[in-house]
């Protein structure tokens, strides 16, 4: 008995640390350079996403510039061949907040992360009058927990985006644009599946 009360703790003190790596405010910025892979990604304007759209992108890195502005680094069809793109996001006055010009102008924030594990942003986009929203999940692995894509569910949910326009980029087929690579392997970055 006295085991089982011990394990039923120790699970306890786990799940609530877990849950304390999670911030949603007062970002440190600096936590998020690295590599990073894309996991989910979600529009109100399915289009936007879809095979040869132009959000579906694929994340390689992000680097955090002196002046707190983020380099992207990301890969996409162009003219049905991968495309290295490389995007430099200003930060705003808000906290998390930064805005780009890619396909019209793009104002976006970081909803929540835990600086090892996956990182959620939100972007608005304004091109020629129209607009659309689009949410990305990106992993520090090439994959997340269950628990975390459920999250991203509710968020998306919760800014009126249909579940069925979230796609899962861990499953896409291999024809597609998916950049394999692996930080500190020898395969050359990157390697695109034919």
């Amino acid at each position: 008995m006295k085991l089982l009360l011990l394990c039923l703790g120790l699970i306890l003190v786990h799940a609530h640390e877990e849950e304390n790596d999670v911030v949603k405010g007062n970002f440190d910025i600096s936590k998020i350079s690295g590599d990073w892979y894309s996991i989910l990604l979600a529009s109100d304007i399915k289009e936007k996403i879809e095979e040869n759209g132009s959000m579906r992108v694929f994340v390689k890195d992000i680097e955090v510039l002196s002046n707190s502005s983020l380099i992207f680094t990301m890969h996409t069809k162009v003219n049905g061949k991968c495309t290295k793109i490389s995007l430099i996001c200003n930060k705003t006055e808000k906290d998390g907040e930064y805005d780009v010009v890619y396909d019209g102008y793009n104002l976006f924030r970081i909803i929540e992360t835990a600086y090892e594990d996956y990182i959620i942003f939100h972007l608005n986009n304004v091109n020629q009058e129209q607009e659309f929203q689009l949410m990305e999940l990106y992993g520090r692995k090439p994959d997340v927990s269950s628990k975390v894509k459920e999250k991203f569910v509710r968020y998306c949910q919760g800014m009126e985006i249909p579940k069925e326009n979230i796609l899962d980029l861990t499953q896409v087929v291999l024809s597609e644009c998916f950049l394999v690579w692996a930080p500190g392997s020898s395969l050359p970055w990157p390697h695109a599946i034919q």
